[in-house]
């Protein structure tokens, strides 16, 4: 059982105590968003999407579904993936952790996939 939250939250949102350990889980750093002023403890780089579904996906909502799925499948093959959830787990364990990312909509992104992904034992 987790002993606390696994949120997400976007970037340019005020960073507040309750995040806990803030993971940014972009490929590209935010812009216009200072290193220092986004309180980030660490960058999974490697556990966000591929240039290639990204940009087929281009944040349009009717292509989520394709998108959750071409996502889905990078994220079973990724060899970074098994242990970034032990990690999840693990820093869950002692502060809640809270994904952190830069696209506009909150519903149709990546990270909404992660969370479920990440979650999914």
């Amino acid at each position: 059982m987790l002993k606390h939250p696994l949120t997400m939250k976007r970037v340019y949102e005020k960073v507040e105590k309750e995040d806990g350990y803030r993971i940014l889980v972009d490929r590209l750093w935010p812009r216009g968003v200072a290193k220092e002023k986004a309180d980030i403890k660490e960058w999974a780089k490697e556990i966000a999407p591929t240039p290639t579904i990204r940009q087929a996906f281009n944040h349009q909502p009717q292509k989520f579904n394709a998108f959750k799925q071409a996502y889905w499948a990078e994220l079973e093959a990724n060899p970074h993936a098994e242990k970034f959830k032990q990690h999840i787990f693990e820093q869950l364990q002692y502060t809640p952790v809270t994904f952190i990312y830069a696209a506009k909509d909150e519903q149709y992104n990546h990270v909404v996939i992660l969370m479920e992904y990440v979650q999914t034992k």
